[in-house]
């Protein structure tokens, strides 16, 4: 690690600091969705719909046939066409989150952004093929004109979370799975994580929730809503498996301390009625929100318990932003949602 981002003076920066753009990757493989990739097209052009008001959306497609589809899907769900830019980067598969550029910026230097393009192996090679995934943090980089760090190992962007004052939140479940970076040790990712996202504190939390397929993305469980305060997901059905995961992610939640001393802010958020289709149990979480520069836009699953709550918890961390509920009913059945989907540009 000669000069890493960190030594040049780069950090990413919080969810909330005013973006440029969002980058997705449309989606387009059956086998994510089996039987229901028509269906999620609504719900994802809602969603680009009301990113698209406060900044540009920048979309990852095959080629012209793809930008042909998506735009003409997106013209009818009322999208501004205006703030929308294709890109012909083909993709394996939709999760720009994971796959996608994580920007760093410097304002201190002549250069003042910069890409990282972790290793992408499709969550320890449970779906391959991932090798177009695997580049599209370079192809970004050179679209953009910007450097381009190669850390040379896997990283996940849905597997941190950031406050924008040198925390990031992440979980053993992932980042110490064998199937991700069986060659390091956990001083040895955190050392990665320090260099290459700029940071100076790790705080772990433990396993994930139910149903996800990527061992344990913190995005489904705990997100941080400004430098000191975050919202993490309970289970109140003492009976569902989630339920002793997410007290222990609570319980250690409340014995940690930021750099400057100060305990967490934690609020807790409900988790949805478990989301059954097909036999399976889906990773159903309101924590899987995507802050955008004009609102928080939230996954709901049709609970008529639970879906107001989280929108009106939400609303009490973002006064500055609009809170957009989406169905997500028809999305999760791909394992993911909103925040997983998405990946935020900083200005």
């Amino acid at each position: 690690m000669t000069a890493t981002p960190k030594k040049l003076g780069y950090h990413f920066p919080a969810e909330w600091h005013p973006h440029r753009a969002t980058w997705l990757s449309w989606p387009h493989k059956e086998a994510s969705w089996p039987g229901k990739l028509e269906a999620i097209y609504a719900p994802y052009c809602a969603f680009i719909r009301e990113v698209s008001v406060g900044e540009q959306v920048c979309i990852n497609v095959a080629d012209l046939t793809m930008e042909t589809t998506a735009a003409a899907l997106l013209a009818t769900a009322g999208v501004d066409m205006a703030n929308i830019r294709f890109y012909h980067h083909p993709t394996d598969d939709a999760w720009c989150r994971d796959h996608g550029p994580a920007f760093l910026i410097n304002h201190d230097s002549s250069i003042e952004k910069a890409v990282v393009d972790w290793g992408y192996n499709a969550w320890g090679n449970k779906y391959p093929p991932y090798e177009q995934d695997d580049v599209i943090p370079t192809l970004v980089g050179k679209a953009l004109n910007l450097p381009v760090f190669h850390p040379g190992i896997v990283m996940e962007g849905g597997s941190v979370d950031f406050n924008g004052q040198g925390t990031v939140l992440t979980t053993k479940a992932c980042l110490l799975n064998k199937n991700r970076n069986p060659q390091l040790t956990q001083q040895q990712i955190e050392t990665y994580l320090h260099e290459y996202y700029g940071i100076s504190q790790v705080l772990w939390l433990g396993d994930g929730i139910v149903g996800d397929d990527t061992d344990g993305h913190i995005d489904d469980i705990t997100r941080f809503v400004n430098a000191d305060t975050v919202v993490t997901v309970i289970e109140e059905d003492r009976t569902d498996e989630n339920y002793d995961i997410l007290q222990e992610n609570l319980r250690l939640l409340k014995g940690m301390r930021l750099e400057n001393g100060k305990p967490l802010h934690i609020i807790e958020l409900p988790m949805p009625a478990s989301v059954v289709y097909d036999g399976q149990r889906l990773p159903a979480s309101y924590a899987n929100f995507y802050i955008a520069n004009a609102a928080v836009i939230v996954p709901t699953y049709r609970d008529e318990r639970n879906d107001q709550k989280a929108l009106d918890i939400l609303a009490t961390c973002f006064p500055d932003r609009k809170i957009v509920g989406i169905d997500s009913t028809d999305i999760i059945w791909g394992l993911g949602s909103w925040h997983c989907l998405s990946q935020q540009e900083p200005r």
